[in-house]
This record gives C-alpha cells, structure tokens and sequence, in this order.
C-alpha cells in the first residue's frame, strides 16, 4: 500500500511538504504542487481523509444527521430534496461532507456531543429532530457549530443557527385564504404536537381565525402525526357525523388521506368539501383534483442550512435564524362559497 513517504521519497521532497500540498498550504509553490499530485496519482495515492482532519487545527467534516427518515411516506421527497440542496452547497467548498442516518431511539444511547465527537464532526446538520429529542435537549450546551431545520431555538449558544420558512406567516396566508372564500366551518388538520413546526403553523391559523373575530375549537383540531394514514382514519370517522365545508391540513400527505377519505364518503372536491396542504409535493401537482397548498423550497432550505453552517465554523457570524421564502399554490381544491 503506497504510503505519504513513497509519495514524498519519488517527489524529492520531505513528508511535511507533500502534507501541506494537500492540505493547500500557500507556502508551497504551485510547480512542487503540481509535482506531488502527479506523483501521487503515479502511485495511486489518496490522502486519508479522516487522519488529515484530525491532525487539522479545524476539523473539516460537516455531519448530517438525520433522524426518522425511515419513517417518511414514499410521496415524500422533502428529506432528500434537503440532501441534495446540502450537498450542493457543501461540494462547492472546502468541507467534507457525511451523512448519518439515526433514530430518537439512537440518540438516547450516546450522547450528541459523543456522536459527533466519534465520528469527527466538526459542524453538524440536524433533520428531522423534535423538540423532544435528546440531541434537540443538549444544543444549549453544546461546543460544536449546528444548524437545525423547522425549530427556532431558545438558547444564547452563538454556535447554532436554524433554517426554515416563516411557518406562522405561511399557515396565516393558507387559513386566510379559505376565510376569504367564505369558508367557515373549517376542521384543521394538524402534525405532531411536539413538534416545533406544527406549533408555529397552529400559531398562524389562530392568528387568521382571530383577525376575523373566529374561535378555533379544539374539536375542530385533528392530530394526525403528520401521517396520511393518521389523516384518513380521523377523517373517516369525522365525516360520519359531521361535514365541515373545509380541511385545512398541515401537510400534503395529511391532504392526500383526507382526499381519500372524503371521496369514499361519497362527497366531491371542492364542490363539497374544500381541501389545502402544506409543503406542495411534487404529486400534489397530479391529484384529482391538484391540490392547493404553501410551497417549501427544500433544496434551497438545504443549500441556506449548509452555507450557514459553514459560517458558523469558520466564525465568520454567530447564531441566527434564516427564514427561505415560501408560496401559495392555488390549484384546484378550493372553491368560493
């Protein structure tokens, strides 16, 4: 196996200088440069990354971390549309980019610090964490640069940033929007309390109710987990004593199983019964009929996470939240009444 003194004994140069040209030390000169790697590539070598990171002041390696994605509906390609827009992002610079797949279950195991430390992690990027995780719990004290996606975190650590769009402003905008249409018995159909996502988007329909002197009943709030399967069931069982004019839902998934239930009861889309989302999918764009909804730019949402993150390790800015615009998608599923 060629080794860094092989590359260096064919190079006629001493080991140091063969490390500095691939870590792009500027007192190496271009031609020695240029010398190393073709000498390198004689002899197939390849620098070990891991051992490069950590004889680095600065550890180069970005961790995405991201939890419950085996659990995502097949419709729902938000989590990877993240990964690409961070790969993006991520490729273009100077860091090395690792993606680790775990669960809430996994993160009572080891600790984040633990985590990340094992594996080199210099900067993370945490997806798909709940405000009652485990690794959600140690970022107030956490040393080591993180963004998150969907939480706004309460924490004077300056190490930690977060992305998302304005979730109470988007849910505000889609509650008016059946408000305006006169639509006024409307059952809500909502995530995971725990969540900080499902909070802020709570806060935005209330607000919307509010500025129209209207009352949110609690029994007009159905948790479904953010679950298509969830959403059918509770919808199923609302429609046989009650017919709301609208449902107004926290999620297109969520959407797609009130959709199927309020077909198999029998009642039309939106002549009947009106029907938003939340996210707009891509086959959100296909149902029958194609679903209104608020438009999250996940590849974007990645690519801001990323770039944030970056200026966090390399102390170029402290901890702030960014906020990546989103969109109302008028389609089909909402009628004036």
């Amino acid at each position: 196996m060629t080794t860094i003194k092989d590359v260096a004994k064919q190079a006629g140069v001493s080991i140091g200088v063969v490390s500095k040209a691939f870590n792009n030390y500027t007192d190496v000169s271009e031609k020695t440069k240029q010398r190393i790697f073709e000498v390198a590539k004689e002899l197939n070598y390849t620098p070990n990354v891991v051992a490069k990171n950590l004889s680095s002041k600065k550890q180069m390696t970005i961790g995405l971390i991201s939890s419950g994605v085996f659990n995502d509906n097949e419709k729902d390609n938000n989590a990877f549309d993240i990964f690409k827009g961070v790969y993006s992002a991520v490729s273009a610079g100077p860091f090395e980019l690792s993606i680790y797949l775990i669960d809430s279950q996994e993160q009572k195991q080891k600790s984040y610090v633990q985590y990340c430390r094992e594996r080199n992690i210099g900067g993370a990027l945490l997806q798909g964490i709940r405000t009652d995780d485990s690794y959600y719990k140690e970022l107030i004290t956490t040393n080591i640069p993180c963004v998150v996606f969907d939480i706004m975190t309460e924490t004077d650590n300056g190490l930690i940033g977060s992305v998302s769009i304005d979730n109470a402003v988007a849910s505000k905008e889609i509650a008016s929007y059946l408000l305006e249409r006169n639509h006024r018995d409307i059952v809500v159909v909502a995530g995971t309390k725990e969540t900080y996502v499902n909070a802020e988007r709570m806060k935005g329909v209330q607000q919307a109710f509010q500025a129209n002197d209207l009352d949110l009943c609690d029994d007009k709030v159905l948790y479904a987990q953010f679950s298509e399967q969830d959403a059918y069931e509770l919808t199923k069982v609302y429609l046989q004593t009650e017919q709301p004019t609208a449902f107004l839902c926290f999620s297109d998934l969520m959407a797609f199983g009130v959709m199927k239930a309020v077909k198999e009861a029998g009642l039309s889309i939106p002549e009947d019964i009106s029907i938003t989302g939340f996210d707009d999918l891509v086959i959100s764009g296909y149902t029958q009929p194609q679903l209104t909804t608020v438009g999250q730019d996940f590849m974007e949402i990645g690519k801001v996470a990323a770039l944030l993150l970056q200026d966090l390790m390399e102390n170029k800015l402290e901890r702030q939240h960014v906020y990546v615009e989103h969109q109302l998608v008028e389609r089909q599923s909402v009628r004036m009444i």
